[in-house]
């Protein structure tokens, strides 16, 4: 929908001449994310308040006006891009960290605070938050609470939805509440800060959030386990969660991806069918036997080498090769598919087997590493459009994807979030009376459907 004459005016007095526009070469910047699905809004906003954000919502509301929250758009669902234009709310001018207290383990942020700057003001204090993904430097607070973002910490401390303990939001009716406590207990009605983590914008929009900190372990060990094929590296990752150690971190590489990993770091990244980097955190003292304990779970069947990283050079040159991993693929695949699926840990196993046949049968390489400790796995089908029989088989080989997933008790994403790629299998992946409450919440935080309409949801006829 276009803006009304009778919008623009209240628009511009809400929002000083440099926090709006209505030009399309500005829009078009706020028009896309990681998807690279595209659509153009109406206007862009960037609020600096949370009463410039209450204004808005009730302005929008009033006029019937798709309003999409946006962090920095680095999401890979599409799950910000304004498909309905109307106005996005770009919070990257919202980014003051607003209170760090040690002693009560919290921090308190505006919405567009980038991950990263959060991590280096909590350093000198001796603190962290949990949720690191790879898009670390470039992604909003707000977009992690979003999509409940998770990264390799999380097999330990925890994605996002374990480490906010409220939130200031307004919903879709216009009307600012308060959810949750700076506390780590409570009992007192529905849990709704759990509930906002992971709707995707659609339900609220965040304008402050108190987040649960973690102290900086005194010290860490990174381990790299090699494997001759992808079926003995996914055994060991069941073996290493299934023992009283957990480690801080427990990732996943296959062999194609660890060629990637070569060319990105060199012979520092060892020639393997699979590999896990396995970090361990503590007190120095008590890492020796942790250390020992995780070495036990990985040796077994298939192993080459289990090595313990020297000095950081060596560790940063594994992390670095991880984290390039995606950007490498879409090299060598503009228009890969990358899903991030999960399931229990102990179907690993059952989950690396399944995608092998599927590809051998669809002539689809799938490439696959990620988050092995929690069973998230980021498998990306490289097909090429100029291929006919891989154009023709690359819906009917994600489609059969997710059939697996589905059948080993998993879900559709693990950290992405659903945004647009996904929704059309969420009929699928929950059962209709799921679907029809989720539905309900939506209408009492949005009876008007102006929050980020066309996402997360299925339509009701397609369920």
């Amino acid at each position: 929908m276009s803006l009304s004459t009778s919008v623009l005016p209240s628009l511009e007095a809400l929002f000083p001449a440099d926090a709006m526009s209505t030009e399309a070469a500005e829009c078009a910047v706020y028009a896309y994310d990681n998807s690279r699905r595209e659509a153009i809004p109406d206007a862009v906003v960037f609020p600096s308040t949370h009463e410039q954000v209450l204004a808005l919502v009730r302005l929008c509301r009033e006029h019937r006006i798709a309003l999409t929250a946006r962090g920095r758009g680095t999401n890979t669902t599409g799950a910000s891009v304004p498909v309905a234009a109307g106005i996005v709310a770009s919070f990257e001018r919202m980014n003051r960290i607003l209170k760090i207290d040690p002693d009560n383990r919290l921090a308190v942020v505006e919405p567009g605070v980038l991950n990263a700057d959060l991590q280096a003001a909590l350093k000198p204090h001796g603190f962290f938050w949990a949720p690191d993904p790879t898009s670390a430097p470039y992604c909003s607070i707000a977009g992690n609470i979003a999509c409940n973002a998770g990264g390799p910490r999380a097999v330990k401390y925890g994605a996002t939805r374990d480490n906010v303990l409220a939130l200031r939001a307004v919903d879709g009716r216009g009307e600012a509440f308060r959810s949750g406590k700076p506390t780590t207990k409570g009992a007192t009605g529905y849990d709704l800060t759990r509930l906002l983590i992971g709707s995707e914008g659609t339900l609220a929009i965040v304008t402050e959030a108190t987040l649960k900190l973690t102290a900086l372990a005194p010290d860490k060990r990174t381990l790299r386990a090699t494997y001759v094929d992808i079926s003995t590296a996914a055994a060991a990752v069941a073996r290493i969660m299934a023992q009283p150690v957990t480690p801080c971190a427990l990732e996943y590489m296959d062999g194609e991806a660890l060629k990637l990993a070569r060319n990105h770091a060199g012979d520092s990244i060892p020639e393997a069918g699979a590999m896990l980097i396995i970090e361990v955190d503590g007190e120095t003292g008590a890492l020796p036997s942790a250390v020992a304990a995780i070495s036990r779970a990985a040796t077994g069947d298939g192993l080459i080498e289990l090595h313990a990283a020297s000095n950081n050079s060596e560790v940063d040159a594994l992390w670095s090769a991880r984290k390039a991993l995606s950007p490498a693929l879409r090299t060598l695949a503009p228009n890969k598919i990358n899903e991030d699926v999960v399931v229990p840990v102990s179907r690993v196993p059952d989950l690396i087997a399944g995608l092998k046949t599927i590809s051998e049968r669809n002539a689809i390489p799938i490439v696959t590493f990620g988050h092995a400790g929690n069973g998230n796995i980021h498998v990306n089908l490289l097909y090429r459009p100029e291929d006919p029989v891989q154009a023709a088989n690359a819906p009917g080989c994600l489609s059969e994807v997710f059939d697996l997933v589905f059948s080993l008790d998993g879900l559709l994403s693990g950290e992405h979030g659903i945004g647009l790629t996904k929704r059309e299998f969420m009929p699928r992946a929950l059962d209709t009376v799921s679907l029809d409450l989720m539905r309900l919440i939506k209408a009492q935080f949005d009876p008007d459907g102006i929050l980020n309409p066309g996402k997360l949801l299925p339509d009701p006829a397609s369920s």
